[in-house]
């Protein structure tokens, strides 16, 4: 209510100054008050494109300088950095350009403005200026896109290859399941038609396939380093995104439907929170959450970085609370983790 009455008051004092300087303006009895811009006016705009440019180029730097403390740390997957080099290069690109266009844009508004007497120069067409502006782009986008794809290519060869871990993420309104394939590294049979939540059958695994027994059901998804790790992905209810961003990876979850996408980590969880960054990032979020304890408030506990996977689809009401520790560990540690896991056939006889 607070947030409101404040935005009601700046609006109705810029509503206030707005009005006090047209009256201002008809006070000024010997002031012109012609429709038609003069040369005057149009210098004064012209200055005005420089200011705005200067303004635009400032901003954009503070922001970089200011706010780059907030960017990811250096990706954890052995596909993250060639993605991370593709979006800086695309960054660069894109930057320069608009340095280029912008500087031009405000340059030739203020050269060419309006002036009493002049006359614009008007050509019907040049092939050569015309070829020029149109081939550069061609070959610089048609380059972008096809190492792009050659990326994505390389990225999404989701394969058997190399002892991958199975593992499937099973998203609904507004939690993640992860399930692995457990000793035989082989996900059972799933059918959304065969949820049994009385039974705690919650993934609707098929009860009599044999590959189902062994498969474990975790609320948290722990992987081990270096290993490669394919995933299935599927959907309860509706389009969700499962979105882990320190692994520069995401894949929609579809109703109906199983995704992939696969990835190797190469970062334990222990390995990038000894990062400079990320320690920097620790220390500053508890400082803040220091202050809210001192003050008695809510969601002031001391914070530890995690890998999180997260749903980058907008699913409903809850989705910003959609979310999955990711914890990754060394291979001996998975092993004795997995282990010390109950797996669903033990459930079922459990729950008999």
């Amino acid at each position: 209510m607070t947030t409101v009455l404040t935005l009601a008051v700046l609006a109705l004092v810029a509503i206030a100054i707005w009005q006090m300087t047209k009256i201002f303006e008809l006070s000024q009895l010997k002031s012109e008050h012609a429709q038609i811009a003069n040369d005057e006016d149009n210098k004064n705009n012209g200055y005005l494109l420089f200011a705005f440019m200067v303004f635009t180029y400032l901003i954009t730097i503070f922001c970089f300088w200011k706010y780059s403390k907030f960017f990811l740390p250096d990706a954890s997957s052995a596909h993250g950095e060639e993605y991370d080099y593709l979006m800086l290069v695309s960054f660069v690109i894109i930057f320069i350009v608009q340095f280029i266009t912008q500087a031009l844009l405000h340059y030739f508004g203020y050269k060419y403005r309006g002036k009493k007497g002049n006359k614009a120069l008007f050509y019907a067409d040049n092939d050569r200026l015309e070829f020029i502006w149109t081939i550069i782009p061609v070959i610089v986008l048609a380059g972008l896109i096809l190492w792009g794809l050659y990326t994505w290519t390389t990225i999404m060869d989701v394969n058997d290859e190399d002892d991958p871990l199975i593992v499937e993420l099973y998203a609904q309104q507004f939690n993640w399941t992860a399930r692995y394939g457990g000793n035989d590294n082989v996900l059972g049979q799933a059918n959304v038609r065969m949820i049994d939540i009385d039974r705690a059958n919650v993934l609707g695994l098929d009860e009599g396939d044999s590959y189902a027994t062994d498969d474990v059901i975790v609320k948290e998804l722990h992987l081990p380093v270096g290993r490669k790790v394919n995933f299935k992905m599927r959907s309860q209810d509706v389009l969700h995104s499962a979105y882990m961003p320190h692994f520069r990876a995401q894949m929609n979850c579809v109703p109906g439907m199983t995704t992939e996408f696969s990835f190797t980590p190469i970062k334990t969880t222990e390995q990038i929170r000894q990062d400079p960054d990320v320690i920097d990032k620790v220390k500053r979020t508890n400082a803040i959450r220091a202050e809210r304890a001192a003050k008695g408030e809510d969601n002031s506990d001391p914070w530890e970085y995690d890998y999180i996977l997260l749903c980058n689809k907008i699913c409903g009401r809850s989705h910003y609370n959609m979310q999955m520790k990711i914890i990754v560990e060394t291979q001996e540690e998975y092993e004795a983790w997995i282990a010390s896991q109950q797996t669903f056939g033990q459930t079922m006889a459990a729950s008999e």
